[in-house]
């Protein structure tokens, strides 16, 4: 039974910051109080750094469920990261048994298609039967590059998935409608995902529409960052700006984006991205821990720091973590200092340390 001691950090514990010492007991959180004593295998210092519950990342591919030229290593793309949980946005292949192999704590959302501007449920009926209830979604590519003439599709899929209580995610990069017209086919609870992607039918059209309707209707936005791809620089320093921040902080990580990308690409160049356009540390953490716990119906799993739960947490520092990246439309994001993971802790036990 290992015992760690974290000692004199500022703890993120998915509601608000304070400073304590924690001290994790076997797979459990034993402790969380200020001057903890008590012996331990290992003890760590984190003076001057931040003591977060175990990130989760909503939007990410991971190899053996994504195609082969695409998935990323599950451990390799989430512990250095600090990321504990993940969710793999678009499985289709790879079974049961592979997600429960993996170390990270995982779900899944399968896939729908859409051919001729009717969507397709082949693969994600096999995918369910696959996965079982490891898979609580559907993602689907709604980019004219699928055929796409309208809406349609999406309100085909959104149908089919209340009927099997599935979430939705929809990607909406290229999308043939104006962002309005998915958010208004989707329910709460569903995600729309890279809602800050520059070019047609974007994020700022009518003023923000698309977004006023997602907070009202209560359907998650979901920054899905994917380095400089998916995601327009400007569209999100303007939303951040005018109060529209993201639900949620994902990587939309694979095997092309790892450790690449103007700097070691992860969730901590993603975090260190969101402060640079003007999302606060709180709002920041909240939406790498507690809230996308809560989009995946998790809360009460993954996502907090708290007495009793299981010992999933990360350690980070504010520092020297230079990025550089130049989005579609030229506009640039860099910084010399970002976030940087020193430690991080799953079931109690350390699995990555810098």
């Amino acid at each position: 039974m290992a015992r760690i001691l974290v000692k004199n950090g500022r703890v993120w514990d998915g509601e608000k910051f304070f400073f304590s010492d924690v001290l994790t007991n076997d797979k459990l959180i034993e402790k969380i109080e200020p001057n903890i004593t008590d012996n331990a295998d290992y003890i760590y210092d984190a003076k001057g750094k931040i003591v977060s519950a175990g990130l989760v990342d909503i939007h990410v591919h991971l190899k053996g469920l994504a195609s082969p030229s695409f998935g990323v290593g599950a451990e390799i793309s989430s512990f250095p990261f600090g990321v504990t949980a993940v969710n793999d946005a678009g499985s289709t292949y790879g079974d049961r048994e592979l997600l429960d192999y993996i170390s990270v704590k995982n779900t899944v959302f399968v896939c729908a298609s859409i051919r001729q501007n009717h969507a397709n449920f082949d693969a994600a009926e096999k995918g369910l039967v696959k996965y079982g209830d490891k898979a609580i979604g559907i993602k689907v590519y709604f980019d004219k590059s699928e055929y796409v003439r309208d809406i349609t599709p999406i309100k085909e899929i959104c149908a089919y998935a209340r009927q099997k209580n599935l979430k939705v995610m929809v990607h909406c990069t290229l999308s043939p409608t104006p962002m309005v017209d998915i958010v208004n086919a989707l329910s709460k609870g569903d995600i729309l995902t890279h809602v800050f992607h520059g070019g047609d039918n974007s994020c700022l059209d009518n003023d923000f529409e698309a977004l006023k309707v997602a907070k009202e209707k209560g359907v998650i936005l979901d920054l899905g960052l994917a380095g400089n791809v998916h995601t327009d620089f400007l569209n999100f320093e303007k939303s951040v700006k005018a109060g529209f921040l993201p639900d949620v902080i994902s990587t939309d990580i694979t095997c092309l984006s790892a450790f690449k990308r103007g700097g070691k690409y992860g969730m901590t160049m993603c975090m260190s991205i969101a402060k640079r356009v003007g999302m606060t540390e709180e709002e920041i953490f909240k939406r790498v821990t507690s809230l996308p716990a809560k989009a995946l119906d998790k809360g009460s799993e993954w996502g907090y720091l708290k007495i009793g739960r299981m010992a999933d947490l990360a350690v980070f520092d504010y520092t020297n973590e230079p990025f550089d990246l130049t989005d579609k439309a030229g506009n640039q994001v860099k910084n010399n200092l970002g976030y940087k993971c020193i430690l991080t802790v799953l079931d109690g036990q350390i699995v990555y340390i810098n």
